[in-house]
């Protein structure tokens, strides 16, 4: 049976969707106005997303990654923030440097719940190398989710001329990729971590396997749990960011391979969104699976089936606590992708190598494993205390504030 695929469009901009979850910034950030951000958020609002995901599908990037969720990992599987999968090395013999260094961080911000855990994270391994000597400061800068913010705030830090080293991570791939060229010019060592950006001139960049990966875990998962024929609605957060629209493409390319119909919509992970959503699909008949580009709005999407009085769903969330705690209580049949939340320290055990002059991967890729239900206590036992907005997979047990600092959210 052919799959339908409707791409429903919530009015929303693009940088307001990542600010949905409230956050607090360090007042001693300073940063430049944005330049258009009413104007920019008035267009994004406007502009449909584009149907389907083969805008963004790429076969040979697909395959890379679904043979990547099986590959051996160099390092210690204890210590996953160190690990990579062998490949081609950078050297760095010339950034070796004695004594401590400055570092200074461009960082599209810390307006989600997965961001701000693994921003705490990178403050407490920044503790570990200050003590140790091997970093005198980290300067940050957060953009706000906006691009003309952080592209100046990249030009700010190579105007400042005081950065021993760049750290750099984008809001966008494209509308980045100059700014971090001309970091890279400066002919200090740079960073790149978490989203890509379309230049291979830094030094490292550092990511878990990747979109497609996510999307072929949740996909699989669910082909594997329903019938042809059967209904998904795919909730999606927002277009246009790659990692998010690659989970969708893989996820798209198994559904309609295997008879799956799957509507997908975005929603800004707004839970009342998503919960007239869910809602509507099932005033018109049964839906039997849900399929989740990231988790914020889970729990909204399965309480929308709850008070429709609707069986539960088959269903992927995420790492983070509250779809945890939910997925056990329920009992619903689920798994969580994982983006792993401990790649937030590895830029800087990255900057510990490279200022040591020892080389590292040129592409930086970490493990990604989905939490299945098998695992799923173990994690809930391991983040007692923890709060929703937390993500079990944040890899910050060993540094100097656990559990303190991430139980009670204490945001630099």
């Amino acid at each position: 049976m052919r799959r339908s695929i409707q791409s429903q469009v919530t009015v929303v901009a693009a940088a307001a969707l990542l600010g949905l979850t409230a956050c607090t910034t360090d007042s001693s950030i300073e940063n430049p106005p944005a330049t258009e951000g009413a104007e920019g958020a008035e267009q994004a609002a406007a502009t449909p997303a584009p149907e389907g995901g083969d805008e963004w599908f790429d076969q040979a990037e697909y395959d890379e990654q679904s043979a990547q969720r099986s590959a051996d990992f160099q390092g210690d599987p204890e210590q996953p923030w160190r690990q990579y999968i062998e490949g081609e090395m950078t050297p760095t013999a010339q950034y070796a440097a004695e004594g401590p260094q400055k570092v200074c961080f461009s960082n599209a911000s810390i307006s989600n719940p997965w961001r701000q855990t693994g921003w705490i994270t990178m403050n407490e391994q920044l503790k570990v190398l200050q003590e140790s000597g091997v970093i005198s400061e980290m300067e940050t800068r957060d953009a706000q989710d906006d691009d003309n913010t952080q592209i100046a705030d990249i030009d700010y830090f190579i105007a400042e001329g005081g950065c021993d080293a760049f750290i750099i991570s984008p809001n966008s791939t494209a509308a980045l990729t100059p700014a971090v060229e001309r970091a890279c010019e400066t002919g200090k060592p740079v960073v790149v971590f978490d989203r890509g950006v379309e230049t291979d001139c830094a030094t490292t960049f550092i990511h878990p396997i990747g979109g497609f990966a996510w999307g072929i875990d949740s996909a699989n998962f669910l082909v594997d749990n329903l019938q042809e024929g059967d209904k998904v609605v795919a909730l999606r957060i927002l277009p246009g960011v790659d990692v998010l629209e690659q989970r969708w493409a893989a996820a798209e390319k198994i559904f309609e391979e295997n008879g799956i119909e799957a509507t997908d919509y975005f929603t800004g992970a707004d839970p009342t969104e998503i919960k007239k959503i869910i809602s509507d699909e099932l005033a018109t008949g049964e839906v039997q699976g849900v399929w989740m580009d990231a988790g914020d709005g889970a729990v909204a999407a399965i309480e929308a089936f709850e008070d429709a009085g609707a069986d539960y769903p088959v269903m992927t969330g995420e790492d983070e606590m509250s779809f945890l705690r939910k997925w056990e209580d329920t009992g619903l049949t689920g798994i969580a992708p994982v983006y792993s939340n401990f790649q937030w320290r590895t830029p800087l055990l990255a900057l510990e190598q490279i200022f040591a002059g020892e080389e590292v991967p040129a592409e930086w890729v970490l493990p990604q494993e989905p939490i299945t239900e098998d695992q799923r206590a173990g994690f809930l036992a391991d983040n007692e205390g923890m709060p929703d907005g937390h993500y079990a997979k944040f890899g910050g047990e060993d540094l100097p504030g656990y559990p303190e600092v991430w139980r009670d959210r204490i945001i630099p």
